[in-house]
């Protein structure tokens, strides 16, 4: 089984300041009760500061805008704006939550210029109110 990880993070290209969690895809499946298990058998072995934050969600965007970024993963800050700023209100949607951002390749074994990445964002299929 192939496991894509998705990073959702603020636009704010200054790391110190981002908000993100990782997510993992996982089968239908899957249920809580396997959550559990899993948390209780990683307890068992030591130390995983992070057990407690693991959560089991599901994750339905709605309609989205996304592009397929491919490049350093700090050369993205450019398209993002672009896609906020211009693409998105030229199109009148309106954003509805935090971009997504979806590494399609292993940078340990990727040169940085050939990293693929879809940048994704929720929207509504409606114009934003100007104030």
């Amino acid at each position: 089984m192939v496991v894509r990880r998705y990073g959702v993070l603020t636009s704010a290209r200054d790391k110190s300041r981002w908000d993100w969690t990782l997510m993992n895809m996982v089968p239908e499946w899957i249920t809580q009760e396997h959550v559990d298990m899993a948390r209780e058998t990683v307890a068992k072995k030591g130390e995983a500061p992070l057990l407690e934050a693991l959560r089991l969600e599901p994750l339905n965007e709605g309609l989205c805008v996304q592009t397929l970024h491919v490049g350093p993963y700090d050369d993205e800050g450019p398209v993002l704006e672009e896609m906020h700023t211009k693409f998105i209100p030229e199109q009148s949607l309106t954003m509805t939550g935090r971009h997504h951002e979806i590494y399609l390749g292993d940078p340990r074994r990727t040169a940085a210029e050939k990293l693929k990445t879809i940048l994704r964002q929720p929207v509504l299929n409606e114009p934003a109110i100007q104030r």
